[in-house]
């Protein structure tokens, strides 16, 4: 019962935050308004006459666009640090542990850099190469880890995980430095936005993130069982190494499909499975759709502080994210370090 009220309150918060999302900025549309804008794009039902035609084109062209491409990102980087948790049993694992996002961060800086572009598809030329090098990066990684221990410790994948990152990031130092035309469009990709982001990118990338989790979904029997150790595990049948590979590489393509798009956001994937796990329990058929719903709306509300603090400038959306995870990274490693 408690569940589910606690379900209940997730879902309402969310549609609050989107709500929030499309209707504060620098030209502030009611609740009201905004339902009605979406109603009427949709259902065709006549405006409200205060509604003005502005008002339409900034609520359906720009913020809700942006406001849903959030969502969908927040979402898919929280699962993404659920799964890799749970697999790699250690509460402060996340994308970055196996250096997803600096392996996404170098294929686009080669993209800004050399500016090379895909025939007839110049828009998806970066994300493609910041998913690619992204997936690529989790790969060798496992890959390595297999020659070295051919159990695949978690630790051994962690530690793995974390030469290659440190690699990964003096290659991007270099590739700043040689580069310093773009190095200010380098750091900010790196520190991530939402900014002039359009449907297109939300069509793309919300089939990508569904087909994800509706696999891991399937998983969570592996899931569970992994949390509660891999003898237990390797007992009841499961392929522990085969599943492994499966997991990590669904992680890392969630990531590396949602940061392609807006830039290196972190500590999304660290925050919110600590804090679905607090109120939902350990069971990942529960865990990973609550953790998109509350990763999607932290994001959303990341996003909103991030373009209307200081409006009509703008914040990179992952420092926003940062002065609220990086608290938070030490308080989990703290009271962890407590516990034992």
């Amino acid at each position: 019962m408690k569940t589910k009220l606690y379900i209940l309150i997730t879902i309402l918060i969310c549609i609050i935050v989107i709500v929030m999302g499309i209707g504060i900025g620098s030209v502030y549309v009611t609740p009201e308004a905004t339902i009605n804008i979406i109603m009427n794009k949709l259902f065709s039902t006549p405006l409200l006459e205060e509604v003005q035609e502005s008002a339409v084109s900034i609520v359906w062209n720009l913020r809700i666009p942006r406001t849903l491409l959030a969502f969908i990102v927040g979402g898919a980087l929280a699962v993404s640090g659920t799964v890799m948790q749970s697999v790699l049993k250690n509460p402060l694992a996340s994308s970055y542990t196996l250096g997803v996002s600096s392996g996404a961060s170098v294929g686009a800086g080669i993209v800004i850099i050399t500016g090379i572009s895909l025939p007839f598809f110049k828009m998806f030329t970066l994300p493609l190469f910041g998913l690619i090098f992204g997936l690529m990066t989790v790969f060798l990684a496992v890959s390595f880890t297999a020659k070295l221990d051919k159990n695949m410790s978690n630790n051994t994948i962690i530690l793995v995980g974390m030469v290659f990152s440190l690699f990964i990031n003096a290659i991007l130092t270099l590739m700043s430095a040689l580069g310093r035309e773009h190095i200010q469009q380098l750091i900010f990709w790196q520190m991530g936005s939402f900014s002039s982001r359009e449907w297109s990118s939300v069509a793309i990338l919300f089939p990508i993130v569904i087909i994800g989790l509706i696999v891991l979904i399937r998983y969570s029997r592996e899931l569970d069982l992994l949390t509660f150790g891999e003898d237990q595990a390797y007992t009841v049948g499961v392929e522990i190494n085969k599943i492994k590979w499966i997991l990590l590489g669904l992680s890392a393509a969630l990531t590396g499909s949602a940061i392609s798009f807006v830039g290196v956001i972190g500590f999304i994937d660290l925050i919110a499975p600590h804090v679905v796990r607090r109120f939902f329990g350990s069971s990942h058929r529960i865990v990973i759709p609550m953790s998109v719903l509350l990763g999607g709306a932290f994001m959303v509300l990341c996003d909103l502080i991030a373009r209307t603090i200081i409006s009509p400038s703008e914040l990179p959306v992952g420092a926003v994210t940062a002065l609220v995870g990086a608290p938070f990274f030490a308080y989990v490693y703290f009271s962890k370090r407590k516990v034992r």
